[in-house]
């Protein structure tokens, strides 16, 4: 009986070493299953779709606008601040989402300017036209009272020729006045950026100062970079300083970057073409 009972306890103990065996081999091949789980899922690249980066300014448009398009669409685009920051010249200026409010003092004193432009330049027209015609010779025959009349024209004339004078000059400076309050609404948006309607439809687009073209050019780039990017294509330096590149395929449209010192400080896609009113 005492070996049948050792036999016994033998063979328990073989079953429960195997059993133990079996579980150790299961548990390390579960194991290995999740860790292949885990590196396969680390190494599969994420479903999730890619972040396109920040848009490149371009003559085609820019946040969805489009050089032309009427003014009612270009608002609807939803790209712009709603109220108008300047209405000098005839065109009406808007800024981005997110730019600074009209100064209404700033557009009052434009709207006095262009007043007075157009005032003095309707009078000094008008006086213009009734210029007199110059003095005739006196015949040699003339009577006293005919040198006397003929005296008293010229002096009239005289007279209102210094006032026309006077009128056609007030214009002129008063034309140079309005353009300072051009170049002074330029400059003021020249970091934040603007769209410029005329009735014809959009006319320019500024690019604001986080804008960047395709070749990576900005506010803050080099002029050095600025001429290797495009001083194959046509770069050139205009009269005012700026430097121009004409669109191709956009007959009238044109780039300008504006520089100072020797970095862009601003940009723009422009139809000088293409008037006010």
């Amino acid at each position: 009986m005492g070996k049948n009972r050792a036999t016994v306890r033998a063979v328990g103990v073989g079953i429960s070493v195997v059993l133990l065996a079996a579980s150790a081999t299961a548990c390390s091949s579960d194991d290995k299953k999740d860790s292949a789980k885990a590196e396969g899922a680390a190494a599969a690249p994420s479903a999730a779709p890619t972040t396109k980066g920040p848009e490149a300014f371009a003559a085609a448009g820019y946040q969805g606008l489009k050089p032309g398009m009427a003014k009612e669409a270009g608002l609807a685009t939803g790209a712009l601040e709603p109220s108008p920051v300047s209405l000098l010249g005839g065109c009406t200026d808007f800024v981005y989402k997110g730019g600074p409010a009209p100064d209404q003092a700033r557009m009052a004193a434009e709207a006095a300017t262009e007043a007075r432009y157009k005032d003095l330049s309707a009078k000094a027209d008008a006086a213009s036209g009734k210029a007199p015609a110059p003095a005739g010779t006196l015949p040699p025959n003339a009577s006293a009272k005919d040198a006397a009349a003929a005296a008293a024209g010229s002096a009239a004339g005289a007279k209102d020729s210094a006032a026309a004078a006077k009128l056609i000059a007030d214009s002129t400076m008063a034309l140079v006045d309005l353009r300072v309050a051009q170049e002074a609404k330029d400059k003021a948006y020249l970091t934040t950026g603007r769209v410029s309607f005329a009735e014809a439809g959009l006319r320019e687009l500024a690019a604001p100062a986080e804008a960047k073209t395709a070749e990576g050019i900005g506010a803050g780039s080099t002029l050095e970079a600025l001429q290797q990017a495009y001083g194959a294509k046509g770069l050139q330096q205009d009269k005012s300083g700026k430097y121009v590149l004409p669109v191709e395929g956009q007959q009238g449209w044109q780039y300008e970057f504006t520089v100072d010192g020797a970095k862009v400080a601003g940009m723009a896609v422009v139809n000088r073409d293409i008037k006010c009113a």
